[in-house]
């Protein structure tokens, strides 16, 4: 597996992760546990050594299962996890509030060293700003974090430019992780500028369309009842047929260059900065193996050029989130 550096700071890691949300959460039935751990160790074998997870994800299991999974590999991988949500105040069952006073930071640390079974967290993520605590003290915290040996890099998520500016100020930003891929564009205009001018690496979710660019979806598509997508505006019955459009350019792309829809839409992604790192996830080798495909594909300045004609005539249709969940974005 080839590797990349995450912006200036130092830190590699394999030019594809491995997304693990949708091994404890998010995507309907949760796969076997013990399948999941051969599997994360499959991914190990193919050269993946940048794995994502959160506190939140499951919540706690997510991070158990890749402390688990990935205890053989100490020292050989790098595990990013995140803090930031906490149980909403009307309901513990569901984790929306946000919270990164500094006191839960360190909690959230402690308990995901435990999780993870390590000494130290290599990539500390802010899952969401939080309006009500400035950043400089989160940044703060995390920068105290890093002293005391309990966490070795500091990332963001879905941050504005002049948040990521003003936290950077305080501690190196090593990461921002945002969702990005060819049919969703928006961190083109300041966030990847910004992220160039001071050497912070880019690392994409949902670099595949939580699914839908892989060409397998269309307007029948049925979810299970506690499938995130199913609270998705761009995964209604219209916004998926309207959209299928984007399958169509990269079809095309991948008939001539003897690959699959996804491995171009990685490679796409791949082929846009070297210091983006997109992290796919999937619960299938099969998948896994086919995603890891894509480092190998080169697309030429004129193949990026027929891929940037045809998506930029198409129009979305559909929100990446409701509107709630969108206020979290961006700031």
């Amino acid at each position: 597996m080839i590797k990349r550096i995450l912006g200036n700071s130092g830190l590699e890691v394999s030019a594809l992760g491995l997304g693990c949300m949708g091994m404890s959460y998010a995507y309907g039935i949760t796969p076997e546990r013990n399948e999941m751990i051969k599997l994360i160790r499959n991914a190990v074998e193919q050269g993946i050594t940048f794995f994502d997870t959160a506190e939140v994800y499951g919540p706690f299991i997510n991070e158990e299962l890749l402390g688990e999974a990935l205890a053989p590999f100490k020292g050989e991988v790098v595990i990013a996890t995140k803090f930031g949500f906490a149980p909403s105040k009307n309901d513990s069952s569901k984790w929306t509030d946000l919270d990164s006073r500094p006191e839960h930071i360190r909690a959230v640390c402690e308990a995901s060293l435990k999780s993870l079974q390590v000494d130290a967290i290599d990539l500390f993520y802010q899952h969401r700003v939080d309006v009500n605590v400035p950043i400089e003290d989160v940044a703060g915290t995390v920068k105290d974090l890093i002293k005391e040996g309990k966490v070795k890099y500091f990332g963001m998520s879905e941050a504005g430019a002049n948040t990521i500016r003003k936290a950077h100020a305080v501690q190196r930003v090593t990461a921002l992780q945002s969702e990005y891929s060819l049919w969703t564009r928006d961190p083109e205009k300041d966030i990847l500028p910004t992220l160039e001018e001071l050497g912070i690496g880019f690392v994409p979710f949902s670099p595949l369309g939580r699914g839908f660019l892989t060409g397998k979806m269309n307007e029948n598509t049925n979810f299970k009842s506690t499938d995130l997508r199913n609270t998705l505006p761009r995964f209604t019955p219209e916004a998926l047929k309207s959209n299928q459009s984007f399958i169509d350019v990269l079809e095309k792309m991948a008939v001539t260059k003897n690959a699959t829809t996804p491995q171009i839409a990685l490679a796409w992604l791949l082929a846009q900065k070297p210091w983006i790192v997109p992290i796919p996830g999937t619960t299938k080798l099969s998948r896994l193996t086919e995603n890891n495909g894509a480092v190998s594909i080169t697309l030429s300045p004129q193949d990026l050029q027929e891929i940037e004609k045809s998506a930029s005539q198409i129009h979305i249709i559909g929100e990446r989130y409701p509107e709630a969940n969108m206020k979290m974005t961006g700031r």
